[in-house]
């Protein structure tokens, strides 16, 4: 750092025209550029590393030679009093970023993460349930808080009313506000740990679920039952009663019916081809369809809408939540997934149909490599007999105690 200041005059500035550095003194220097850029530069000693460090002052246009002059000696104030210029301007700067990301709350953090990975994600059913959850748990709690203040108590009062008595539930919406904890530190939203990590953190404090215990099925109908509710179903005019009843006799899953489109269906045939891109194992999966499917497509046909289901707005599907709805509304604590185990139980305890063809209606994946490479068909025309067999079996509803007859596979 030259000890002589103020080297330079505004005069000598406007003469240089070779690239290179111009001392003013003081460890302050012009820098011109090859391209013909003009800027202040203030060369010094770190007080803590002892290396040689450049601290870029503005150009030269926007910061004249006094101010720049001005600049250095605030600069070499702090080397005297042992702090490192860029240190000090680099922690400003975070601390600005940090007060400016108060107004960030956990809601739009929430918000922006579920966006900016919901098309990574397999469908939009999944994106509901991060919202939903979320907005159900977090958002009384957390929801409107700045996501810098999101800490490790109220994680805990997230978590511990739920963690016994919905694992499931919890486990999940831990996993989830971790991942959106840890995307609000990269977008520099918040600076300190991760208060939703379990592995070294919440581990300590909430008791460990052995996965047995967290496994909680979807709560199913009994199969004798569901023929109750199916003739309730077909004596209501709704778009929802059609699509629940049709969800049942197909034992599809939700997201494949609320998004049916008309080109899907081959009425003379009796079929339903669900595309790839809709279905869990990401293959085209026909469904035979029985006489009374066939005739609830034919009415909702006939409206003419873009999905089979339509919704309520112009244009979109039924909602996922709009058949639970249903169930609700008729005291039914069942899940529309559940009627998927009521049809296997049915199979599996009233009909002869093998294991395969069950199994292959319901569009397992089969787990077995070897056994998956040398089936090639889809046992279809075995599986509209016990399609149209279920259809036959929930058109009646069953009495308590009444003989229900095993149905033998052709």
């Amino acid at each position: 750092m030259g000890r002589q200041l103020n080297r330079l005059s505004a005069r000598a500035i406007a003469s240089f025209k070779q690239s290179g550095l111009y001392c003013d003194g003081g460890g302050l220097y012009l820098q011109v550029t090859p391209a013909g850029g003009r800027t202040w530069i203030f060369r010094y000693r770190s007080p803590i590393t002892r290396k040689l460090r450049d601290m870029g002052l503005g150009p030269l246009h926007v910061v004249g030679l006094p101010e720049a002059r001005t600049k250095a000696a605030a600069q070499r104030s702090a080397i005297l009093s042992g702090i490192d210029p860029i240190d000090a301007r680099d922690q400003e700067t975070r601390s600005k970023a940090l007060e400016a990301a108060k107004a960030v709350t956990f809601d739009q953090c929430a918000t922006s993460y579920i966006e900016s990975h919901k098309p990574g994600w397999r469908n939009e059913k999944h994106a509901d349930q991060w919202t939903n959850t979320i907005a159900t748990y977090c958002g009384p709690i957390i929801g409107n808080l700045p996501v810098q203040d999101v800490d490790t108590g109220l994680m805990l009062k997230i978590l511990e009313p739920i963690w016994a008595v919905k694992p499931e539930t919890a486990s999940r919406l831990r996993g989830r506000v971790e991942n959106i904890l840890d995307w609000a530190r990269a977008r520099g939203y918040r600076s300190a740990e991760n208060p939703a990590r379990w592995k070294g953190h919440l581990n300590q404090l909430l008791p460990s679920l052995a996965k047995k215990d967290r496994v909680v099925h979807h709560q199913a109908m009994p199969f004798a039952e569901v023929g109750e509710l199916v003739c309730k179903l077909h004596n209501m005019a709704t778009v929802a009663a059609r699509c629940l009843e049709f969800t049942i006799l197909t034992a599809a899953r939700t997201n494949e019916v609320i998004k049916a489109v008309p080109e899907e269906f081959d009425l003379v045939n009796a079929t339903w081809t669900i595309p790839a891109s809709r279905m869990k194992a990401k293959r085209e999966h026909r469904v035979p369809l029985s006489p009374r499917a066939v005739e609830i497509v034919r009415e909702m046909l006939a409206r003419n809408g873009i999905y089979v289901f339509p919704g309520a707005q112009p244009g979109k599907p039924l909602s996922n939540m709009t058949m639970l709805y249903v169930l609700e509304r008729m005291h039914i604590d069942v899940t529309v997934h559940g009627f998927r185990s009521s049809f296997r139980d049915w199979a599996a305890e009233r009909t002869a149909f093998s294991h395969e063809v069950c199994e292959m209606a319901l569009a397992h994946t089969i787990s077995n490599a070897a056994e998956a490479a040398y089936r090639r068909g889809d046992l279809f025309e075995k599986r509209r007999k016990l399609m149209d067999s279920w259809a036959e079996f929930v058109s009646t509803p069953h009495i308590d105690g009444a003989v229900i007859p095993l149905k033998v596979a052709a």
